[in-house]
């Protein structure tokens, strides 16, 4: 079932399954603040299970770097924004990982892959050193990392 994200409080519905279930609840409230205050787009997520062409296509994006993720996803989303011309896609991991992809829909637009990681949690080993990571601070996730890459393929 959909869920609107309170951008407000850090709420652990459908992450309850998560060992940092608090601090991926952080995270997730930190994305829905963002869209909230940069495009008045309500974050929805649903479970990965119901919406499992959302995962599909985001494993099949991060291919491109091989990169295959062995974690149970929780949830996902995908929408459009800015005057229906980006897109963007999340999945939240059990282990505390968020990927999300924003995706252009104009050809010579940004298109990318981001990756965060809770406060906590270290890099996995999938990654192995592809990526340098930044900190960010959040008052509702801490101390966020995150990396990304560009997406050269088209999806």
């Amino acid at each position: 079932m959909a869920y609107k994200v309170d951008f407000k409080d850090e709420v652990i519905t459908g992450l309850e399954e998560s060992p940092v279930a608090d601090k991926l609840a952080g995270l997730r409230a930190h994305e829905a603040r963002y869209f909230r205050t940069h495009f008045n787009q309500d974050f929805v997520v649903s479970p990965a299970d119901e919406n499992p062409e959302i995962l599909n296509r985001i494993q099949e994006i991060l291919k491109e770097r091989d990169i295959i993720l062995p974690y149970k996803a929780l949830e996902v989303s995908d929408f459009v924004v800015e005057r229906n011309r980006t897109r963007w896609s999340y999945v939240f991991y059990e282990n505390g990982l968020v990927v999300n992809v924003l995706y252009s829909l104009d050809p010579d637009g940004k298109r990318a892959v981001g990756f965060k990681l809770c406060e906590g949690i270290d890099a996995p080993k999938e990654f192995n050193g592809k990526f340098k990571f930044v900190r960010q601070r959040s008052s509702l996730a801490g101390i966020i990392r995150g990396s990304y890459f560009k997406i050269k393929g088209n999806y």
